[in-house]
């Protein structure tokens, strides 16, 4: 007590001379760890971790998309075993390390003048939140990103997650509309160091295409809704992307402490995939083989780019030899264009975009529109991942696709050659082709009821989780940090749904995964 009352009287006696005294306490603030910063130092990871949160939830849902599967079963993914740990990075990242930022963000550009900051982080914000309640349903917003305020937020139904989204992408391309001359501060700096908007450095435009074609994405998925309206979805296409130029991706670069985890999520450094190896579904699209392609004789150029010679995959729950598959002494997952440790991490691509507006088109009865559409995707992907580079482990130089490759395959049996053979089930499986290894793939399986006739060569697993009753997945389970520390909203979720045990939770269907 005697320490406290002297150190209070101290403190007293010494309040006049602190004016005078506040240089020499200066000597405790560090300058290489300040506590203010300004928006372009925060914009880059509010990007990049947002990125980062659907690389993270790819590791699982690489699995219930079938494009990979483990080599030895083992009550996992492909299974459908799922854990609350797989979905603990989607959640956290979304609300701890990019849209939490944001609010700073913010505030900071909106105090001096920079509505491009707020734009982009309204855009970002609803990019997380769309991957969040796309792969869980039911997230927080209206109580969320408040702090020490509410560490148990409750959760908003997806539907007005939905809405939300909506709004927050509406405001972010109004502000970053407005003209460059109201900015304070330049979207994208060089000097002394780059920092500000390392997506699209600083084009607003890329920014607009890009916003819009989230719009329409998320209005796609609504196709079970009465409300589904095609020609929305189409009008925001007209304003969305337009070309592989505008893919909205993040580049991998070497791992240089303490920035150990920069490489790529599916490559060798991070090693995510030496017990696995593609599935037999994404292969028999590809390869070609007489009695198990999807169409016999027609080998994708594609094929020894995205996968090897040697890659025949198997089904979920089928176990092959360990040594199957195996290139240059690595699984054959890591001679995929995708698995380059210096390649790119795709979110949404000009590829996806065409395949959104085929399908939309073609369910508005535009064939003409959707035909264009859905060889436009085709070509736009092939250009993309047949534009060569390599990877240095294991040593793999990938092919060219040329001009004429694509157009052989274009002219293919594998492709419809006019409007008449033109179906939804031909332009899901080119989509699936596209959107290798993304979770927007598994947004696409669920809008088909994972259907025998879109998706032939998909496969219920052998041994399946038995708390999934013979159901496919249709949501990841809340994050482990929400059952640890808000667990009140997690059990109003399984209790909102009937949920009777976590295999049971994972089958249940999504607002937008059901008819109204």
């Amino acid at each position: 007590m005697k320490q406290r009352y002297l150190l209070f009287l101290g403190l007293l006696l010494g309040s006049g001379t602190f004016t005078a005294c506040e240089s020499y306490l200066d000597v405790n603030t560090d300058p290489n760890n300040p506590v203010t910063t300004t928006p372009n130092f925060l914009l880059p990871g509010i990007i990049s971790q947002g990125i980062q949160t659907q690389m993270f939830t790819s590791l699982t849902t690489t699995y219930l998309t079938q494009y990979t599967v483990r080599k030895t079963p083992a009550t996992s993914t492909d299974q459908y075993y799922l854990s609350n740990g797989n979905s603990t990075n989607t959640f956290n990242y979304t609300y701890y390390y990019s849209a939490g930022n944001v609010p700073t963000m913010t505030a900071a550009a909106e105090a001096e003048g920079s509505p491009y900051y707020v734009g982009a982080g309204k855009i970002m914000t609803a990019m997380v939140l769309a991957h969040a309640t796309d792969m869980l349903g039911d997230i927080p917003y209206t109580e969320a990103f408040k702090g020490a305020a509410n560490y148990t937020p409750a959760y908003d139904s997806q539907q007005q997650i939905y809405a939300t989204i909506n709004t927050l992408l509406d405001e972010g391309i109004a502000l970053m509309e407005r003209p460059a001359s109201e900015e304070f501060r330049p979207l994208y700096v060089t000097s002394p160091s780059e920092s500000g908007d390392i997506l699209y450095k600083g084009d607003v435009q890329k920014w607009i295409r890009f916003a819009n074609t989230l719009k329409a994405r998320q209005l796609n998925h609504l196709t079970k809704k009465s409300s589904y309206n095609p020609q929305q979805v189409l009008a925001l296409l007209d304003k969305g992307f337009t070309s592989n130029a505008d893919d909205a991706q993040i580049q991998f670069i070497p791992a240089v402490a303490p920035q150990v985890n920069t490489t790529n999520i599916f490559g060798t450094t991070r090693n995510n995939y030496a017990t696995a190896t593609f599935s037999a579904n994404i292969i028999k699209y590809l390869n070609g083989n007489a009695g198990g392609a999807a169409y016999p004789g027609i080998v994708d150029p594609r094929y020894t780019i995205m996968a090897t010679p040697i890659s025949l995959g198997t089904d979920p729950g089928v176990s092959v030899p360990s040594t199957s598959f195996v290139l240059n002494g690595y699984a054959d997952f890591y001679s995929s264009w995708y698995a380059r440790d210096l390649g790119i991490f795709q979110v949404m691509t000009y590829a996806e975009a065409k395949f959104i507006e085929a399908e939309a088109a073609f369910r508005a009865g535009n064939l003409s529109r959707a035909f264009t559409a859905y060889r436009a995707g085709i070509r736009a992907h092939m250009e993309k991942v047949g534009s060569g580079g390599s990877n240095a482990l294991p040593p793999v130089t990938f092919p060219l696709i040329s001009t004429a490759q694509i157009e052989d395959y274009l002219s293919s049996a594998a492709v419809a050659q006019n409007e008449s053979q033109l179906t939804l089930k031909r332009i899901m499986e080119q989509k699936y082709i596209a959107m290798f290894l993304n979770p927007e793939s598994w947004s696409d399986l669920r809008r088909f009821d994972f259907s025998a006739t879109t998706y032939p060569n998909f496969r219920f697993p052998v041994n399946a989780n038995p708390e999934v009753d013979g159901k496919f997945p249709r949501r990841m389970l809340p994050g482990a940090t929400e059952v640890l520390y808000n667990p009140d909203a997690v059990s109003k979720l399984f209790s909102d749904v009937g949920a009777t045990s976590n295999g049971d939770y994972i089958t249940k269907p999504l607002w937008w995964d059901q008819a109204n």
